[in-house]
């Protein structure tokens, strides 16, 4: 039975190899909790969810699976 909580192996390998599409999966998965870490006394501070999108990207174009 698949965990529909999970992003698919096939979305991620695609994210690692650059294709846009899946780099977007991954950030809209992403999105609750990375909204959730942006908050500051109830709102949600713009700058720094745009650090974590950022950091999000650099991690998954570094991500190498050969290790």
């Amino acid at each position: 039975m698949r965990n529909k909580k999970l992003i698919p192996f096939e979305v991620i390998e695609r994210a690692v190899a650059g294709e846009p599409e899946a780099v977007d999966a991954v950030l809209r998965h992403y999105t609750a909790h990375i909204k959730y870490l942006s908050m500051y006394k109830g709102y949600i501070n713009d700058d720094t969810q745009d650090r974590i999108k950022t950091k999000l990207v650099e991690a998954i174009l570094k991500f190498r699976f050969d290790r």
